[in-house]
């Protein structure tokens, strides 16, 4: 039997595009009001807020992650090759602005060790072709306090006169300078991208490349920090192969190790971890989670401070840190002009991981958050904190579980974090002047214990998804030994290719029926299936395109044993040498056999069926290739009287067949060639004489 398909209504495409346009383009009080209160959503949610049943889990969770905050902060700065100072505006800056414009309630926006580290790279890539020295414990260029007039420093001035900086700008300027133009282009990216809907980009960052990317975006991080550890001065990589590169200078170097730094490192370490391992075995006891990395910070700069660290063991220490709020500056056009390539990655992978986090709680705690708002809202948490001498932000996976593991129920937790970060802005700040940069690598390091525990999970991952552990691995591996822009963009590309791969060479199989019922199988995979007679079953289970079709005719041969076009040739061959025979009056043929005989031995012996039944139910789409692909076994399988009948093909199949005209004009014969399931085109096989 054929279904009937249901005509569908004529849709006068331009029309609606005008409809939707002079919807779009209109302004009403009230669409005003709304799109307002859409941009802003805490104007939807906080005049609902119920003060007593929220306040304290919010109170609460704002002073844990404000207390985690700013440690983190100071020591992230190290990432992005700035001074700390940077850090605390940025995360005093993003939890504001979240706070105003985003609409999850639970994530923690704010700074993160893989943002840091793609724009400490950006930063010491232009510092290099400004003519700076890396070296933290270089001494000051123009502007810093130095009168010098050697090449170097009229190198450094020429070469930011040429970028567009004042001459007068030194290196901390010069770095700032970049890390605020890479913010704020990326934040317009993200801004366009939520104008335009490209939210859909994020869906080509699968699980195993984000997990791959935060892995070997992690194993340079460490890298980098390994230095800090034991206390040497190296210069910093710079480049592709910038892990290679670190070990190779920290083992030339090992015996310059400070032991101060060494000895402090070990100890930092052992009390982080040991405070971490049993924070995570007891955190259904506890009611929020240890301030280990305040304490350390504590404990460690009065440590350094009274015990004269630095000036006794040459220690390197974190040095002045200023309270207070230096005066707002627009990024250089020329700056943004230099980095606009570098922007993107970070742009997608700053949107992509506050997205992924936004819905992962927002699932957890039922309530629904907009991809497109999430958008604009990390988009302006880059743009407007550029002008204040902040860098790039995403929302942050530790500190988001913590938020919401401490009674977090919304962004006005985000508020009180802030309020943390401005008083040490304002009045803790110089207090931090003696905490040894070895306490913030350790805080950095241990940090990443989630992400280089992923190592663990590879044999699992392996057992469940090889392609998917490949992936990882590839992306992984391009991202510590490559860099983390290559990385990213080496594992979507190799992801994509996977796919291409897999429907480039697809499972096929020929079915067999399940015994006394209706129902088909593989062959090869299931026992007690029974063949059925004259009748082969053949399953593809992959779109038909271009790029498959070679494969889709190779498999269809071996598996049914007959190739059409070989089997034409061969018997117009024995058709050629009889009509020779028979002009010469000879009624054997070449074989020596008789007419009667050379027509038996022209059917073959291997063709043991008189229909086939193509299972396209895993066929998703047709393109042209795939539509003449189908008619041209169909015409060859018929010239050996063989009938070809399509089984359970899907709508846009069915569209894809007819428009291509494999059913004949008027469809006449369409009956007789489509089926809506594998039993019934071989029942009408086995009717068929």
């Amino acid at each position: 039997f054929l279904m009937e398909r249901k005509t569908r209504a004529k849709i006068n495409r331009k029309e609606v595009m005008l409809a939707k346009l002079r919807k779009s383009c209109s302004c009403t009080p009230k669409k005003l009001k709304n799109f307002v209160m859409d941009f802003f959503p805490v104007l939807r949610w906080l005049p609902k807020y119920h003060c007593k049943e929220y306040i304290w889990g919010d109170i609460m969770s704002g002073l844990v992650i404000g207390i985690i905050l700013v440690p983190q902060a100071i020591a992230y700065s190290l990432l992005a090759g700035l001074k700390p100072i940077y850090s605390l505006y940025t995360s005093f800056f993003a939890n504001i602005i979240y706070f105003l414009m985003g609409t999850s309630r639970h994530v923690s926006v704010g700074i993160f060790s893989l943002i840091s580290l793609m724009v400490g790279q950006v930063v010491d890539r232009e510092l290099l072709l400004a003519g700076f020295d890396l070296n933290d414990d270089a001494p000051p260029a123009l502007g810093d306090g130095s009168l010098q007039n050697d090449s170097q420093i009229n190198t450094t001035a020429f070469n930011l006169t040429i970028a567009g900086m004042n001459a007068q700008c030194g290196k901390e300027c010069y770095a700032i300078g970049i890390a605020t133009a890479l913010t704020f282009v990326a934040g317009v990216y993200q801004v366009l991208m939520g104008i335009f809907r490209l939210g859909f980009i994020s869906m080509y960052l699968s699980e195993s490349v984000l997990d791959g990317f935060a892995t070997g975006a992690s194993l340079t991080i460490l890298t980098a920090q390994v230095k800090y550890l034991i206390g040497i001065k190296i210069p910093r990589s710079q480049g592709h192969g910038m892990l290679v590169i670190t070990w190779i200078n920290i083992f030339r170097n090992i015996s310059q190790a400070n032991l101060c730094d060494v000895i402090t490192s070990a100890i930092c370490i052992v009390v982080l971890v040991t405070a971490k391992e049993l924070g995570d075995r007891y955190k259904h006891k506890l009611k929020f989670p240890l301030p280990t990395e305040l304490v350390v910070i504590v404990v460690a700069t009065l440590v350094s401070h009274y015990g004269k660290l630095n000036e006794l063991y040459a220690s390197s220490v974190s040095g002045a840190i200023p309270t207070g709020f230096i005066p707002p500056k627009v990024p250089h056009l020329n700056l943004m002009l230099r980095v606009a390539v570098d922007a993107l990655p970070l742009a997608i992978v700053s949107f992509v991981f506050t997205v992924s986090l936004s819905e992962m709680c927002a699932k957890k705690y039922a309530y629904t958050i907009r991809a497109n708002q999430e958008m604009f809202a990390v988009g302006f948490c880059n743009i407007i904190p550029s002008f204040f001498h902040s860098f790039a932000t995403s929302a942050a996976l530790a500190k988001t579980l913590v938020k919401t593991s401490t009674g977090c129920q919304t962004q006005v937790s985000g508020v009180i974090s802030a309020m943390v970060v401005l008083l040490v802005l304002l009045f803790l700040a110089p207090l931090f002047y003696s905490l040894q940069k070895c306490v913030l690598a350790c805080i950095i390091i241990v940090s990443l214990r989630g992400a280089l525990r992923k190592f663990r999970d590879v044999p699992a991952r392996y057992r469940v998804n090889k392609v998917d552990t490949l992936v990882w691995l590839v992306t992984m591996s391009a991202s510590a030994l490559i860099s983390t822009e290559i990385g990213l963009l080496v594992g979507i590309v190799f992801s994509m290719l996977c796919i291409i791969v897999r429907t480039q060479r697809p499972r096929t199989a020929l079915l067999g029926q399940i015994q006394d019922t209706s129902f088909y199988e593989d062959d090869l995979e299931y026992e007690n299936l029974s063949s059925v007679p004259k009748v082969k079953i053949f399953r593809f289970e992959a779109p038909l395109y271009y790029a498959n079709r070679n494969y889709f005719l190779k498999s269809l041969y071996r598996l049914t044993n007959l190739d059409p076009n070989l089997e034409a040739v061969r018997r117009k061959k024995y058709e050629k040498k009889e009509k020779q025979h028979l002009k010469k009056g000879d009624h054997t043929t070449a074989n020596g056999l008789s007419i009667g005989e050379t027509t038996l031995q022209l059917v073959p012996q291997q063709i043991d069926f008189q229909a086939l039944v193509v299972d396209c139910s895993s066929i998703s789409f047709l393109d042209t290739t795939g539509v003449n692909t189908l008619k041209e076994i169909l015409k060859d399988y018929k010239d050996l009287n063989i009938s070809v009948l399509l089984a359970c093909c899907n709508p846009s199949v069915i569209d894809s067949l007819e428009r291509g005209g494999y059913f004949g004009k008027g469809f006449g014969s369409m009956q007789e060639m489509l089926f809506y399931s594998i039993h019934n085109a071989v029942q009408f096989a086995k009717d068929q004489k």
